[in-house]
């Protein structure tokens, strides 16, 4: 999520707007603009279908933002009608099978320490390499739905654990077992591809 100044009063705004300031609407979305747009573009891998989404978002935002209650932050409730949007696109679209939201072993009790403690080793300067950037693109466009969600939430968006479990409707702890599997899986997919590149290694940016 995009870092948002501290006395900006998105409340204020947001009130502004209900009582009929329409115009301030793009000024409350624009730091928001292009979080929204990479989220929408991480599902559908697709720059057309990617803008397609972020202005459906935004307009059901304005829309609906009189339910909007401040429970959460706005960012991550229009995070959240990003994905839904994105995830309608894919399903009308027929480009992915979804998967179900709850996995069987979401409850955590198979979760490996030891890969925990060892996916996040890559080579240190192939993170800053164009086909790193590709490589770990397309490797993220591999995971399963469920775990793409969360690595593009937390990872990519950098919402907390807590927005995350929100915006999915999902506990806590199955945010913390998706996202260590989508980590896990993305380091078996990169690391021979990497060993490659440099023998140096680092740890991955993602926390």
């Amino acid at each position: 999520m995009p870092e948002i100044n501290e006395s900006r009063d998105e409340a204020g705004m947001i009130a502004a707007i209900l009582a009929g300031e329409s115009q301030r609407f793009h000024d409350l979305i624009r730091p928001y603009e292009r979080s929204v747009y990479v989220m929408a573009l991480s599902f559908v891998h697709d720059e057309s279908d990617a803008e397609d989404i972020a202005q459906e978002a935004f307009l059901k935002a304005f829309r609906n933002l009189a339910s909007f209650r401040g429970e959460a932050k706005f960012g991550t409730w229009l995070i959240s009608i990003t994905l839904n949007e994105a995830r309608s696109r894919l399903r009308r679209k027929k480009l992915i099978k979804m998967e179900p939201l709850e996995a069987p072993d979401d409850d955590g009790s198979h979760v490996s320490p030891a890969l925990l403690r060892d996916w996040k080793e890559i080579p240190s300067e192939a993170l800053e390499r164009s086909e790193m950037r590709s490589l770990l693109q397309k490797a993220v466009e591999g995971l399963p739905p469920i775990y793409r969600e969360i690595f593009v939430l937390r990872d990519i968006e950098e919402l907390s654990i807590a927005e995350a479990a929100d915006v999915l409707q999902i506990t806590v702890a199955s945010v913390k077992v998706r996202l260590h599997r989508a980590r896990v899986a993305l380091q078996k997919t990169l690391a021979p591809q990497l060993k490659q590149m440099d023998s140096k290694r680092r740890w991955f940016p993602w926390s």
